[in-house]
């Protein structure tokens, strides 16, 4: 059976790639979606008002039965197992990303305590369960980035955000739940819906907003001898791939179980993604290195790619996009003409 034949939930649905899940979903037809994301005021946390206003753009365009804010959400769901009906699927994006996050009351809580409350209702209510991890689990790469379940222990990440998300992975695993959920470690997604992220924007987002500042962008020196400046890697992954990867998990592998990177396989370096965005804004590169602040210097990952054998073996047979292909589409598509997802 396709869980997204039902009710479906979408948390973080009016954020980055939570709103792409909603478009990709009304793409196939489904509109009995339900929202939950912080979009209140005095929810705002770190959030800018222009940054909570960005979220709702995200929104506007996409079809859905009901918004809620997620600490409504909560509450209604805990006192009523049944407050918003019966779940067929549910795609748990809502979290804080922010890699710089330093106050671990609030990862445990929204990171792991969130997860935690609905993969339980998940399992108990029989929807399937799909959450998203992180690449930022395998810490500075050294333990490899495989995604096999075994041997979680080997894993340690470089800050807060990545032991909160490796925190329920461990979680689910001495729980044994990883056989019936699906979790899904983002590589470095970048495209569309994501001006409301602020330094946690990708570098295509950040770079179009310099060129259209200067001409000019700035990339952080190296401050590995292994590693020339701009030629620092990373698996750079289109959000309409990672939402496509993400939906077939309930769509065509509904009984797959585990965590599964999802990546393009392809590690780039950050001068082959700035020449990419210069080329599809038809202009020559101009490219400033600047130091690295040191808060970051300890933390930085220099190396990551996705092993995704696992995930191919699922079934899922759709071809990445290349990345000059979907800088392009991004850049002309979405950024220029001031587009967001389904306008």
């Amino acid at each position: 059976m396709n869980p997204l034949h039902g009710r479906i939930l979408v948390t973080g649905g009016a954020g980055f790639i939570g709103s792409a899940i909603v478009w990709a979903l009304n793409q196939r037809g489904y509109t009995d979606i339900v929202i939950a994301d912080f979009l209140a005021p005095e929810n705002k946390r770190t959030s800018s008002l222009a940054d909570l206003d960005e979220k709702r753009k995200n929104l506007r365009p996409l079809k859905f039965a009901e918004y809620v804010e997620a600490d409504a959400f909560r509450l209604r769901l805990a006192k009523d197992p049944l407050a918003f009906g019966r779940f067929t699927a549910i795609f748990h994006l809502g979290a804080c990303s922010s890699t710089t996050e330093n106050d671990a009351a609030y990862l445990d809580d929204n990171n792991l305590a969130y997860t935690r409350e609905l993969a339980e209702w998940s399992l108990r209510h029989g929807a399937r369960f799909i959450y998203a991890s992180s690449a930022a689990t395998y810490g500075d790469g050294t333990q490899g980035m495989d995604d096999k379940d075994d041997n979680l222990t080997r894993l340690h990440p470089l800050n807060l955000y990545g032991d909160s998300k490796h925190n329920f992975d461990l979680l689910a695993q001495k729980q044994g739940w990883l056989p019936r959920i699906v979790g899904v470690k983002y590589f470095n997604v970048f495209g569309p819906n994501e001006d409301h992220k602020g330094d946690m924007r990708s570098l295509v987002n950040k770079a179009y907003q310099q060129i259209q500042a200067t001409g000019r962008v700035q990339l952080f020196k190296s401050h590995r001898p292994d590693f020339k400046d701009g030629e620092q890697m990373r698996d750079f992954l289109y959000v309409k791939d990672a939402v496509e990867m993400t939906l077939h998990f309930a769509e065509k592998a509904p009984t797959a179980g585990g965590l599964y990177n999802l990546g393009s396989g392809q590690a780039n370096t950050w001068l082959t993604l700035t020449r990419a965005i210069f080329a599809a804004l038809g202009r020559e590169p101009a490219i400033d290195f600047i130091a690295m602040p040191e808060i970051l210097r300890g933390k930085y990952q220099y190396f990551t790619q996705a092993e995704v054998g696992k995930l191919r073996a699922t079934g899922y047979d759709r071809a990445m996009t290349p990345l000059p292909e979907a800088v392009r589409d991004y850049v002309q598509g979405y950024l220029v003409p001031r587009k967001k997802l389904g306008e």
